[in-house]
C-alpha cells in the first residue's frame, strides 16, 4: 500500500492517479472529508486525519508501506515557519513509530539551513531529519512551482499585468506541480533500497515576462509583467493577507532567489511548459 500525505493537493492527486492507474493500492490523507467519495470514485481509500494528529498517522502508515510526505503549507496569515515546523515534527514522530519501509519526500530548490527562510530551511530540516532516521528515503527538490502564478490570474485578467518581485527578465527553474508528481509515482515504485536527491523542473527556465506572455496567449489580450521593487514586498505581502512573521519569510525567500546559482543539478525535466500550463489554469477558471 502506497500512503500519500497531501493526496489531493496539485502534486499529490497527480501521483495518486499516475498510482492508481498503474494498479497500485493507495490510501489518501486529507482533512477535508468532502474529498473522500471523490477519491473513492478514482479507486483510491481515503483516511481522514489532522497532520497534527500523531496517533492517527501513525495508524494510517501502518497500513503502508511507502509513504510520499509532502508537509502541509501553511496559511500565510499565520507564522507559517512555526505552523509548518509543527506539523512536520508531528508526521516525523509518528514516521519514526510506524512501520513504513521507504518515504519519497518533497522538498525545494534552495532548501539551505536557516530559520528565517521560511520553506527553504523548514525542508531542509526535514532532508536532516530524515536522513538520521532508519528509513530510507528519496529526497524530491522541485523548482519554483508553475502554480503559484495562479494567484497572478486575477490580475492578468483584469487590468493585464502579472506582479513579481523579480525583475520581469530574470529566469528561474519552474515546474508544473503535476510533473514532480509524476517523478514521484516512479519513485514510490522503485525498490526499497533505491534512494537519492532528485533534481525536477521544467522543459526550460522561464522569467515573469515568459508567464506575461503565456497569459497574453491563453486570454487573448496583452499582459505585460510588473516589478514590485523590494521596497513594497513587505506591503504588498500583508495586502495579501501575509501575517508580518510570513511576510518576513517571504522575503527572505526571495532573496535567496534572486542571488541562489545553480549549477548544473542533471535535474528530472518534466514535459509541461509554462504555456501548456498557463493555458490549462485559464480554461480551467473560465
Amino acid at each position: 500500500m502506497h500512503i500519500v500525505l497531501g493526496g489531493t493537493g496539485h502534486i499529490g492527486s497527480a501521483l495518486a492517479e499516475t498510482l492508481i492507474k498503474k494498479g497500485e493500492p493507495v490510501t489518501i490523507i486529507s482533512r477535508d472529508p468532502k474529498k473522500k467519495q471523490q477519491w473513492e470514485q478514482k479507486g483510491a481509500e481515503v483516511a481522514i486525519a489532522d497532520a497534527l494528529d500523531v496517533k492517527r498517522l501513525q495508524k494510517i502508515f501502518n497500513t503502508g508501506e511507502k509513504l510520499f510526505l509532502l508537509n502541509p503549507p501553511a496559511d500565510p496569515s499565520t507564522d507559517t515557519v512555526a505552523q509548518e515546523k509543527e506539523t512536520l515534527n508531528a508526521i516525523l514522530t509518528a514516521l519514526g513509530e510506524s512501520q513504513i519501509k521507504k518515504v519519497v519526500a518533497e522538498s525545494t530548490y534552495g532548501a539551505q539551513p536557516g530559520d528565517g527562510l521560511g520553506d527553504l530551511g523548514v525542508l531542509y530540516n526535514m532532508e536532516q531529519q530524515l536522513a538520521e532516521m532508519n528509513v530510507p528515503a528519496s529526497i524530491i527538490r522541485g523548482a519554483y512551482y508553475m502554480s503559484n502564478w495562479a494567484t497572478s490570474l486575477a490580475t492578468a485578467r483584469e487590468s493585464g499585468i502579472v506582479y513579481t518581485f523579480y525583475p520581469v527578465d530574470f529566469k528561474l527553474p519552474m515546474v508544473c506541480p503535476g510533473d514532480i508528481g509524476s517523478v514521484a509515482a516512479r519513485l514510490m515504485l522503485e525498490p526499497v533500497t533505491q534512494t537519492g536527491l532528485h533534481y525536477v523542473e521544467g522543459p526550460q527556465q522561464y522569467s515573469a515576462t515568459d508567464v506575461a506572455e503565456a497569459f497574453s496567449a491563453a486570454l487573448g489580450k496583452d499582459v505585460k509583467a510588473v516589478e514590485i521593487p523590494e521596497t513594497n514586498w513587505m506591503q504588498a505581502l500583508k495586502d495579501a493577507g501575509f501575517s508580518e512573521p510570513a511576510a518576513k519569510s517571504m522575503a527572505a525567500m526571495t532573496h535567496v532567489t534572486l542571488r541562489e546559482k545553480y549549477e548544473d543539478p542533471n535535474p528530472v525535466r518534466g514535459t509541461t511548459t509554462l504555456k501548456a500550463y498557463i493555458a490549462d489554469l485559464v480554461e480551467s477558471a473560465a
